[in-house]
């Protein structure tokens, strides 16, 4: 469980003046959602260690940047770091892929009906997700986690507005087809 409240003050106090308990306790509680986090974004075992690791750096080195504003705002600040380090990895390294454009994907108007995700497992979902193209992946989560808009996708990818609500159809079109195809799949044939 994450703390927050006095919980998350007394945490944050104890990080700022250097406690290893501290920063083992950080790890032990924000580890796994931190990996959670920058997994929406890279698809690489190798590479997904390396964001998460960049990520728990630059937390816990800038630590004494972040303000407190109520219950839950290190968890909110902690995503924020892992989503900006995960962007950065993305742009250094994958800039080509970003803007990725995938004409084989119809645009099917049936296909973009949305399936019910109630009988998939988190785990297969998250799997779904990391094989969307790199781009359609990006935008979607910022899109749908992060609440960004369209015009805040295009300045942080450095990709045109117009070409972030495609790849965020496109993206949708890819999902429901797996999302089906997985359904298809667990229905009991008769």
């Amino acid at each position: 469980m994450i703390f927050i409240g006095d919980d998350e003050k007394r945490l944050i106090k104890r990080l700022l003046d250097g406690n290893k308990a501290a920063v083992k306790e950080f790890h032990s509680l924000y580890a796994e959602y931190l990996a959670g986090v920058c997994s929406r974004y890279i698809a690489d075992e190798e590479d997904l260690k390396d964001v998460f690791q960049e990520s728990l750096v630059h937390i816990l080195t800038h630590i004494g940047e972040f303000q407190y504003r109520g219950a839950g705002s290190l968890q909110a600040w902690v995503t924020k770091v892992a989503v900006n380090e995960s962007l950065k990895f993305l742009r250094t390294k994958e800039r080509h892929r970003l803007v990725q454009m995938d004409y084989s994907v119809a645009d099917d108007p049936e296909e973009d009906d949305a399936p019910s995700l109630a009988d998939i497992p988190p785990g297969v979902i998250q799997q779904m997700l990391s094989r969307l193209p790199t781009g359609y992946r990006t935008v979607l989560n910022l899109y749908v986690f992060e609440g960004k808009s369209h015009q805040e996708i295009a300045r942080l990818l450095g990709i045109g507005k117009d070409s972030s609500a495609s790849q965020l159809h496109r993206a949708r079109i890819l999902l429901v087809k797996m999302i089906k195809a997985y359904q298809d799949n667990k229905t009991p044939r008769q």
